[in-house]
């Protein structure tokens, strides 16, 4: 958000019930009446809009960048290594989420926003490609930290120009689009300054801060003068990237065997791994994703975006970071098991031990809180397991890797297949009346 969480702005910051109507103005000129150069070739959704092939091409370099986080974390698993990775994926994070509300508000397949987008394909891809080396230090060429930061700033910025370039004569727009950008060019000054830190802990510490502050500020900016015309669209569009998310603990399974003579402890560990990723999936797709839609498309104006907000610009990220954490676990279980060096016997220790049952434990917790803020429903049982999951390095510090894996896998499917149960039972109930 930073107007990342919000679709363009309408003059009194509702929406019809299918969430569609913007400023007169505004509707007007995107549908293609006289809006200036740029709005002239710009498109605006309606409550029918869903992802386009243009989105899903976008998404692709997020697959490559996500895989780069991981191993970031996977080749020095250190405490600080774990502390980078999260706020890279923040800022990664962060920048998807500018172009998921601008594609629910302008089509991304018609005019110059799919130009746009393959230009913040290629900044994204170089963000990507020196995100390992963005807290080292180079003794020639570009520095990796200084080209992050700047390649970061003109996507942000790209998007709040798009923004502007919809419908430039709408001084409501240009109300919001100030306040993004007051919250957002603070937020860049600290990410230069941090780039030049000369310690790899003070960097990440004037970072976290970057982050941190634009995320508050973007949430203090509130919901008027913004709109999700698509409810569909949204919950389309978060879902995929979850996908995303998920594919990436598979290329991380495949990425911990690779060149290591196949073995049945090899075999096992990569069944397991797949029964993991096959559970987070489950517990997202069988129904958290349709109810929060249904719910969703329910509200209008302010009360939608909030939701919106909430539920997936903020919350989604828990889910994200869970799963890569979960891969991080995964991959180097799989590497104690199919690595002769290691005997079957041995336990994961450290980061690695933490991140097989404490990335598990983050995504329960963040879907038990998106579920409650989206759909209303407590799940006590999804928040005690995610607890328990998120201090439970002691004991897996003590198992061997590969029995760790086998009982997270089995607790994950069992919680699956109780709340498919359940929500069996609960759709088999009839409407109450009145």
């Amino acid at each position: 958000m930073t107007s990342q969480h919000e679709g363009l702005a309408s003059q009194d910051g509702a929406g019809t019930d299918g969430g569609a109507r913007t400023a007169g103005h505004r509707a007007g000129q995107l549908a293609g009446r006289p809006a200036g150069p740029a709005g002239s070739r710009l498109s605006a959704t309606d409550a029918t809009h869903r992802v386009t092939a243009t989105e899903l091409f976008f998404d692709l370099v997020f697959v490559y960048a996500i895989t780069q986080v991981t191993a970031l974390v996977a080749d020095a698993p250190t405490a600080l290594r774990l502390g980078e990775g999260i706020l890279l994926l923040a800022l990664l994070w962060w920048c998807w989420c500018c172009f998921a509300w601008l594609g629910n508000a302008v089509r991304a397949d018609r005019g110059v926003l799919r130009v746009v987008l393959i230009t913040v394909m290629a900044l994204m891809l170089v963000i990507a490609i020196v995100l390992p080396e963005s807290f080292d230090e180079r003794g020639s060429g570009l520095q990796p930290a200084f080209v992050f930061v700047g390649c970061y700033a003109l996507v942000r910025l790209l998007h709040l120009l798009i923004y502007l370039l919809s419908d430039p004569g709408n001084p409501e727009l240009r109300r919001v689009l100030r306040r993004a950008l007051t919250s957002l060019l603070p937020s860049l000054a600290l990410l230069a300054a941090g780039a030049a830190m000369p310690t790899q802990g003070g960097r990440l510490a004037v970072w976290t801060i970057a982050f941190v502050a634009d995320a508050i500020g973007v949430y203090l900016t509130g919901s008027q003068g913004w709109q999700v015309s698509s409810p569909a669209h949204w919950a389309e569009r978060h879902g995929l990237i979850v996908l995303i998310a998920l594919g990436e603990s598979i290329v991380a399974i495949g990425i911990g065997v690779g060149g290591i003579p196949v073995s049945w402890s090899m075999i096992v560990a990569v069944v397991l791994g797949v029964a993991v990723t096959a559970s987070l999936w489950w517990l997202y797709f069988d129904s958290a994703q349709a109810r929060a839609e249904h719910r969703l498309a329910a509200l209008t104006g302010s009360k939608r975006t909030a939701q919106a907000r909430d539920g997936y610009t903020y919350l989604h990220f828990l889910l994200i970071a869970g799963i890569v954490l979960t891969a991080l676990g995964l991959k180097k279980v799989v590497e104690y098991a199919a690595d002769p060096a290691h005997a079957i016997s041995d336990p994961l220790t450290g980061i690695p031990a933490w991140a097989l049952t404490g990335g598990a434990g983050v995504y329960l917790l963040g879907l038990t809180a998106f579920r409650l803020r989206t759909t209303g429903e407590r799940s006590v049982l999804r928040a005690a397991v995610g607890a328990v999951l998120l201090v439970a390095l002691p004991v897996v510090e003590q198992l061997p890797a590969l029995g760790a894996l086998a009982v997270l896998a089995a607790g994950l499917a069992a919680l699956a297949g109780y709340e498919t149960r359940r929500r069996v039972a609960d759709d088999a109930l009839p409407a109450a009346s009145g």
